[in-house]
């Protein structure tokens, strides 16, 4: 059944307020109303659904896609909280479903199979789609496809509904690789709902007719949902893995995106697990205390079962001008990777001394005497192996780490 809305061209910002309006009486309403009535507990309903951060639409001259946007853990519930709304509106653009799909992920699918992902239920969930430019690259990042439950489709000449239905795609993540960098596109919930729109209407009207009986039918299912979660501690800390693989294979992110991620209290598990340590703490600032220098501020402490911290920095995983200059025995470190050294060596220089040390443990409660410093830069690609043993052999109390490295060493934990 199609609920008829005819609605000024121009003005589509005015249908999609009338839209959500008339959503709400058939869905989030009767949500809101059935939890008061009945004192339900709303760490047992889907808050994020009912309550999202912000909703994008999109329209087609077929579809209707809903996107909700914001933590899909949420138990929280503001009724009068306002909403972010963005709208894309595509009607006036001959696009097949398919281009929609491909407009709204952001990248176009390079398949050589022929072959369309078909949309063919009403529902998919952890749905891992890559082009093959996408799947290379997660490849080659060690991107962990053990690492949760999913459903992944390989070499699709892109992704399309089939028939005129409702669909819902929860938890599901598209791949794609640019300029050498990953992209990811991911879609926490999106409802696809069919339309009819004509407009070969007399004037500057057109006519748009949708279908919401999937939402006043199904709005007490839904309020229920729990969005998928890992089942134990492995299965809850690699996809954060990959989030983090993702982020440092895109270098449109910068260091601070990079360190900022890791500072999140669910993702500490990557910096203890990486240095054998017990905690870390992140851009902590300490001050000279027998010198007149500027403040250092290292990206990482990582404090260990002894009491003491080593120093962790991080920089991009993309090295410019190559790692290792030089030839036949002459090799060594480039100005960049020398200058990242340098950084490391301030550190170094602010706890030879032992008021710097009481100071940090006394305003910081970090304890640091000769800490080894980390460095965490490059691709392994980047290093020959044996020249890049023998080069890093020449620095005490420094140890080089490639992306990759750290990677691996936090992954093969969780299989021992």
């Amino acid at each position: 059944m199609f609920d008829e809305s005819k609605k000024n061209a121009n003005s589509y910002g005015e249908l999609a307020v009338e839209l959500l309006s008339e959503i709400s009486k058939i869905y989030w309403s009767k949500m809101f109303h059935y939890i008061k009535d009945n004192n339900i507990d709303i760490n047992n309903v889907n808050c994020f659904i009912i309550d999202p951060e912000s909703i994008i639409l999109y329209f087609s001259k077929e579809y209707l896609a809903i996107e909700y946007c914001g933590n899909p853990f949420s138990k929280v519930i503001q009724p009068k909280s306002q909403k972010v709304i963005t709208l894309n509106d595509w009607t006036k653009e001959n696009i097949t479903t398919q281009q929609f799909m491909e407009k709204i992920i952001g990248f176009q699918f390079d398949g050589s199979s022929g072959v369309v992902y078909p949309l063919i239920s009403d529902l998919y969930e952890d749905l891992v789609l890559p082009t093959n430019a996408g799947m290379e690259k997660l490849i080659d990042l060690k991107w962990n496809f053990a690492a949760q439950n999913h459903s992944i489709g390989f070499n699709a000449d892109g992704i399309d509904i089939v028939g005129n239905q409702f669909v819902r795609l929860i938890n599901c993540t598209f791949f794609d690789c640019k300029n050498n960098d990953l992209k990811t596109r991911t879609i926490k919930w999106m409802d696809f709902l069919p339309l009819k729109y004509d407009d070969t209407l007399e004037g500057e009207y057109d006519e748009l007719k949708f279908n919401f009986s999937e939402y006043s039918s199904n709005w007490l299912r839904d309020m229920f949902y729990q969005y998928p979660e890992p089942v134990d501690y492995k299965y809850d800390k690699l996809p954060k893995m990959n989030h983090f693989i993702e982020l440092f294979g895109d270098s449109t992110n910068s260091e601070t995106d990079i360190t900022s991620f890791l500072e999140q209290d669910e993702n500490k598990f990557i910096m203890t697990m990486a240095f054998q340590g017990i905690r870390s703490v992140g851009q902590v600032e300490c001050k000279w205390q027998s010198e007149n220098r500027p403040n250092i501020k290292p990206d990482f402490f990582v404090l260990k079962a002894n009491g003491y911290a080593d120093i962790v920095e991080f920089k991009l995983p993309n090295i410019k001008h190559g790692a290792i200059v030089g030839r036949n025995n002459r090799e060594n470190f480039s100005s960049e990777i020398n200058s990242y050294i340098a950084q490391t060596r301030v550190y170094q220089q602010y706890f030879d001394d032992p008021n710097n040390q009481m100071w940090c443990e006394k305003e910081h409660d970090i304890k640091a005497y000769k800490p080894r410093r980390y460095l965490v830069v490059g691709r392994r690609s980047d290093f020959e192996a044996e020249v890049w043993m023998e080069i890093k052999a020449q620095y005490q109390d420094l140890e080089i780490i490639t992306y990759d490295d750290l990677v691996d060493t936090v992954v093969a934990q969780f299989y021992q």
